[in-house]
C-alpha cells in the first residue's frame, strides 16, 4: 500500500501523522469557505478541536499548522503567505498560543484569555486559541474555558492539545463539545528522514536517534543534536545493572536529580534574566532622575512576580526531564520483559541489546515486572508532587532488591 504523502505548506511539519494533515486541512478548507461565504461540507469545520496523542507525536505542532491554515489568504495552508509565516512563528495577532509554564494552568489566566478571544478577528480570518497542555488545566480554569466552547464566538476556534480524552486529561464536558483527532507515534523512519531533510542531521545518526527515541520527535532532534542528551540517557541506562551495592542506590538518586537540575538551569538561565532586564526596562526600573523611586519600586514588584514564575518554571522543566530518563528506565524494563518472553517485538533500546540480554538471564520475568511498577510508580508519585529525590530513592531501592 502506497504511503500518501503530506501536502506542502505547513503541513509538511508534521510527521507521520497523514490522517491528522487530511481531516485538518478538510477543515482549513471549510473554513475557508464560510468566510467567503460559500456553502461548506457540513461538520467539516467546527469551533473546538481536541488534539491528542503521546508526547512527541506533534500535538503543537498540528495546532499551530491548523491555525496558520485557518489564517492562510488561500485557506490551503500554503506556508508562503504572511498568515501563515506570522501564525507559525507565534506573532500572529490573532492568535494566542497558552503555553503552562508551571505546573498548571490558573482560572485568573484562563479569564483573560477567554474574554480576549470574544473579540472579533482584527487582521486575520479566525480568532484562534491554542491551548498546549491542557491536561494541566485547574478545575477552575476548565469550567472558565467550558463556558466559552459551549457559547463560542461566531468566528472564535479553539484548539487544545493533551495526551488523551479521558477524564484524567480533559474534563468529559469539555471533551464532549470537542471535535477529537489523534495523532499516532510517527515511525522511525519518518522520524529518520524529517531529521536529515530539516535539521541536516548525518543520516547514521539520524537512524541511531531515530529508533531510540520512543516515537518522540523533539526527543530524536535533541539526541542527534545535543552530545550531553546522549550523555544524560547513556548515565541513566547504565543504572539497571549498577546497582549492586546498597550505597549505589544514593548515588544513582543523585545524579539523575543533578541531571535534571542541570538541565533545567541550562535551558532557562539566559532565558531568565533577559526576562528580567526586560520588564525592568519596559517599567523604567532602571531609570535615573527626579520621580523615578515609584517606578523603581513597582519595577522590583513586577520582577519579584516574574521570578515567581519563573521558579515555577524550573520546577516543571526538572520534572520533565527526571520523567524521559523515567521513562527511559520504564523502557529497559519494558525490552528485557521481551527478551525474556522471545517475543518478536522492537527494543525501545536498540543499542542496549547486549545490557538487556544480560538482564534478561539475571531476572525472572516476576522481579522485571516489579522493577516496571517501580519505575511507573515513581513517575506517579511525582505527578501527585512528592518530593523527587524521596520518589527516585524508594523507586531505586526496590530496583536493587527487584
Amino acid at each position: 500500500m502506497t504511503a500518501v504523502v503530506a501536502p506542502a505548506g505547513v503541513w509538511g511539519q508534521l510527521v507521520g501523522q497523514d490522517h491528522a494533515v487530511d481531516v485538518l486541512s478538510a477543515a482549513a478548507r471549510a473554513a475557508a469557505q464560510i468566510v467567503a461565504g460559500e456553502p461548506a461540507p457540513p461538520g467539516a469545520m467546527t469551533h473546538a478541536w481536541l488534539l491528542t496523542g503521546p508526547p512527541g507525536s506533534g500535538r503543537s505542532v498540528a495546532a499551530r499548522a491548523f491555525a496558520a491554515a485557518l489564517q492562510c489568504i488561500t485557506g490551503t495552508g500554503c506556508g508562503q503567505c504572511p498568515g501563515c509565516r506570522t501564525a507559525m512563528h507565534g506573532t500572529h495577532a490573532d492568535v494566542r498560543l497558552v503555553i503552562p509554564e508551571g505546573l498548571s494552568i490558573s482560572v485568573a489566566e484562563m479569564r483573560a484569555l477567554v474574554q480576549a478571544a470574544a473579540r472579533r478577528p482584527t487582521t486575520g480570518q479566525w480568532q484562534v486559541v491554542i491551548i498546549e497542555d491542557a491536561d494541566r488545566l485547574t478545575e477552575g480554569a476548565s469550567n472558565a474555558l467550558l463556558k466559552a466552547v459551549e457559547e463560542p464566538p461566531e468566528r472564535t476556534v479553539f484548539l487544545l492539545c493533551a495526551p488523551s480524552d479521558h477524564p484524567e486529561d480533559i474534563s468529559v464536558t469539555i471533551r464532549s463539545r470537542c471535535r477529537l483527532v489523534t495523532l499516532r507515534t510517527p515511525a522511525a523512519e519518518a522520524i529518520a528522514r524529517v531529521l536529515v531533510d530539516r535539521d541536516g542531521v548525518d543520516p547514521e545518526l539520524a537512524e541511531w536517534a531515530a529508533s531510540v527515541c520512543g516515537g518522540h520527535v523533539g526527543r530524536a532532534r535533541r539526541l542527534a543534536t545535543d552530545d550531553n542528551a546522549r550523555k544524560r540517557r547513556a548515565a541513566v541506562l547504565r543504572i539497571p545493572l549498577g546497582l549492586s551495592r546498597p550505597g549505589d542506590v544514593f548515588r544513582c538518586a543523585d545524579d539523575l536529580i543533578a541531571a535534571a537540575e542541570a538541565d533545567a538551569t541550562e535551558e532557562s538561565k539566559e532565558r531568565d534574566e533577559a526576562e528580567k532586564a526586560e520588564l525592568r526596562n519596559a517599567m523604567g526600573g532602571d531609570a535615573t532622575g527626579k520621580g523615578v523611586a515609584g517606578a523603581k519600586r513597582a519595577a522590583e514588584a513586577a520582577v519579584k512576580q516574574l521570578e515567581k514564575r519563573q521558579k515555577s518554571r524550573a520546577t516543571r522543566t526538572q520534572r520533565d526531564t527526571l520523567d524521559l530518563a523515567l521513562v527511559d528506565l520504564a523502557g529497559f524494563y519494558r525490552d528485557v520483559l521481551v527478551a525474556v518472553s522471545g517475543a518478536d517485538a522492537r527494543y525501545n533500546h536498540p543499542d542496549h541489546a547486549q545490557d538487556i540480554e544480560q538482564a534478561a538471564r539475571q531476572w525472572t520475568p516476576e522481579s522485571t515486572l516489579k522493577r516496571l511498577e517501580a519505575v511507573l510508580a515513581c513517575r506517579e508519585a511525582i505527578l501527585w508532587n512528592v518530593k523527587p529525590r524521596i520518589a527516585v530513592e524508594a523507586m531505586l531501592t526496590a530496583l536493587r532488591h527487584g
